[in-house]
């Protein structure tokens, strides 16, 4: 098992759209890595799960039950269980989201 992941070295911009890559992922936890393409918009939806989002590259706005939270290297963004947030993606944005299984 590979315990060790270059983040850095995974990020890949797709042209348009969503790219995602799974870090890591058992029956609790599920890391995922998003490389979003600049104007790239993900619309409100929501999670049965508890959230972690931790911004790794790029420019974009968070909103979260209404509030916008701007998207910039290194914020953090913490959701409870079916929090209604959307994305978008101002510049090429890659971001970590770990899910949690209570």
């Amino acid at each position: 098992m590979n315990y060790e992941k270059q983040i850095l070295e995974m990020i890949e911009y797709p042209k348009q759209g969503v790219l995602s890559k799974e870090i890591f992922k058992n029956d609790k936890i599920d890391c995922t890595l998003f490389c979003m393409a600049s104007g790239t918009k993900i619309s409100e939806h929501t999670s049965t799960k508890q959230g972690i989002l931790y911004v790794v590259q790029g420019k974009g706005i968070f909103n979260l039950h209404g509030k916008d939270i701007e998207m910039l290297k290194g914020v953090f963004i913490h959701m409870k269980e079916n929090a209604i947030h959307s994305l978008k993606a101002k510049e090429n944005t890659s971001f970590l989201l770990i899910l949690i299984e209570k």
